[in-house]
């Protein structure tokens, strides 16, 4: 790489940027998922209520809970790895460099702070 200086001032906020909208749609999908759940009420269904709940407060309470909490992990894993790629693309890297590099912002940056119970700040 000829500049590294100039590839991080030019790209850094725009994978910030991108790691922040992958949150945002995971966060959208944990909000209706815990929507959707939380209004399937009543005694026939009360283990979809308690995931709806889990969701919000602890997912820890609930395994229907921790599965959507995760499966909303992977989903903004994905949107993060998707942008970072069309971001890295770009530039002056390879191919293998661009896949390398999307996948380790992926691991180090998706919202594993999902699964952290927001009951503990209450």
């Amino acid at each position: 790489m000829s500049d590294k200086n100039l590839f991080c001032r030019k790209n850094t906020w725009k994978i910030c940027l991108a790691g922040f909208l992958g949150d945002f749609v995971g966060s959208i999908a944990l909000f209706f998922a815990s929507q959707l759940l939380s209004g399937l009420g009543g005694k026939r269904f009360s283990f979809l209520q308690m995931a709806g709940e889990g969701i919000m407060f602890d997912p820890f309470t609930n395994i229907l809970a921790v599965l959507v909490v995760i499966a909303a992990i992977a989903l903004s894993a994905v949107c993060i790895y998707k942008l970072d790629k069309s971001i890295l693309g770009k530039t002056e890297l390879d191919p293998e460099q661009i896949a390398r590099a999307a996948l380790r912002l992926v691991l180090f940056t998706a919202p594993y702070l999902y699964l952290v119970p927001s009951r503990w700040f209450y």
